[in-house]
């Protein structure tokens, strides 16, 4: 049997790891993290691989732009969602880092749940 997709989710707002994680449980494994250091240290701890990181942008311990340079130095190809409500400042830096894709707070859930499809598709 396939092992569902495994998703990080890394926020420091536990109602927004909740909501996601909830929504996606079922359909993906899921991990999570409440900053950007212990999201790192799961991607990096995790035996069977993530296949895909949702990551808040504005965090503490490690801001989630610091997540994706690292993930995506170790990795390049891995897909990443980044999320922010902080407007284009940001973004830019989510952009310069490399994420596949960005999300202005709020958004709706089902489209992140394609996106979510399109990028480990695209793999």
């Amino acid at each position: 049997m396939k092992r569902k997709y495994k998703i990080l989710i890394v926020d420091d707002s536990k109602e927004t790891v909740s909501g996601v994680k909830s929504f996606l449980d079922g359909k993906y494994q899921t991990v999570t993290a409440l900053n950007g250091l212990d999201g790192l240290k799961a991607f990096e701890n995790d035996k069977e691989g993530i296949d895909l990181i949702v990551t808040d942008l504005v965090m503490p311990e490690m801001s989630g732009v610091g997540l994706i340079s690292a993930i995506k130095k170790k990795d390049p190809a891995k897909p990443v969602i980044a999320m922010t409500g902080w407007g284009l400042h940001p973004k830019a830096l989510a952009t310069e880092a490399k994420a596949d894709l960005i999300l202005d707070k709020p958004f709706e859930l089902e489209d992140l749940d394609q996106e979510i499809a399109r990028l480990i598709t695209r793999r």
